[in-house]
């Protein structure tokens, strides 16, 4: 027998790092806005003929091998995959996985292929997950393979796709599909991979903890995310193309004030790059610094704005706006 399935990455527009709980929580009004994108994370699930599990990410190329499921939980090599083999308590199978986001790219790839395992092996054993249980599950056991929280955004492009924003409120976390069509959004978007990876986790939960911790300064930041996020949902409601950029150009001004290393100098470079090539606005995706950002201008400038980016070392991803999300067979 053999299982397949896939989900999408995203790109996250505003409001990044508020969905951590329990920041949200101090922020009232605090949303994130985020599109899911046709760089997919797929899983194969194939029987053995023994009780045996084997664990293989083509992307790094390493192999795990257990003769049983409980060897697995405290496997440090393919951290997430042990845990996710052992929560589901896996036998019989050769797990392979793939994904066609660049590793430390900050689109969440981690969740896309967390969420894409979760239900291959859901599916394989049988049991019947409503797609937030399913999430309850890929978030849970992340932060386990992680050590640290994780955000609320990212496993819902994996699951629904679309364009979206995300309420975070005290009694619910809403999803709500924005009415607009992806492809005037994906007209004026240009990502592209600086090269060097980063680690969302670490940035994260630094800032979470300087937070937690009373800091005015990060509180600052993030009521201006905040606010940027709100601003920029009704600008994409609106069909109001250019106050969309004016609303990216101030998150990530006020995202790079939340800690030093955010942003580094080759980030700004390529950013520069992709404004003097008629950009008018750029933000690094995740948690900064490194993995992959996004220019955002006219449909008219795309091409100079991908050549200037290409000439400053970095790599063009070709995507749309995915409106699938988590797919099987």
């Amino acid at each position: 027998m053999r299982i397949e399935t896939s989900a999408p990455t995203r790109i996250d527009l505003a409001g990044g790092t508020l969905d951590i709980w329990p920041l949200y929580l101090f922020h009232p009004g605090a949303q994130t806005i985020n599109a899911a994108i046709t760089l997919r994370a797929h899983a194969t699930i194939d029987t053995r003929s023994d009780h045996r599990v084997v664990l293989r990410s083509e992307d790094t190329g390493v192999t795990v091998e257990a003769e049983d499921w409980r060897e697995l939980r405290d496997r440090q090599e393919l951290r997430l995959l042990s845990l996710l083999a052992h929560f589901f308590r896996a036998r019989g199978i050769t797990l392979t996985t793939a994904c066609t986001s660049p590793a430390g790219a900050g689109i969440a790839g981690s969740s896309a292929l967390n969420v894409a395992v979760c239900a291959a092996l859901a599916e394989w054993s049988g049991a019947s997950y409503e797609p937030e249980a399913l999430l309850r599950v890929a978030l849970n056991v992340e932060a386990q393979a992680i050590g640290v929280p994780t955000g609320l955004q990212d496993y819902r492009p994996a699951l629904y796709g679309g364009l979206t924003a995300l309420e975070l409120d005290t009694d619910d976390v809403r999803r709500v599909p924005l009415d607009v069509d992806p492809a005037e959004l994906e007209r004026r978007l240009v990502l592209c991979y600086t090269g060097q990876p980063r680690e969302s986790g670490t940035n994260n939960w630094d800032i979470m903890k300087r937070h937690i911790d009373g800091d005015r300064h990060v509180f600052d930041c993030f009521e201006a995310i905040r606010d940027t996020a709100v601003a920029m949902r009704e600008a994409i409601n609106r069909r109001d193309w250019d106050n969309v950029g004016q609303a990216i150009g101030r998150e990530w001004e006020h995202r790079k004030r939340l800690a030093p290393g955010v942003s580094t100098p080759a980030i700004d470079g390529l950013i520069a790059r992709g404004v003097r090539a008629g950009a008018s606005a750029a933000k690094v995706c995740g948690a900064g610094g490194g993995g992959c950002l996004f220019c955002y201008g006219p449909p008219e400038h795309q091409d100079a704005i991908r050549e200037a980016l290409v000439a400053g070392g970095a790599r063009i991803l070709d995507f749309r706006i995915d409106q699938q999300g988590l797919t099987r067979g």
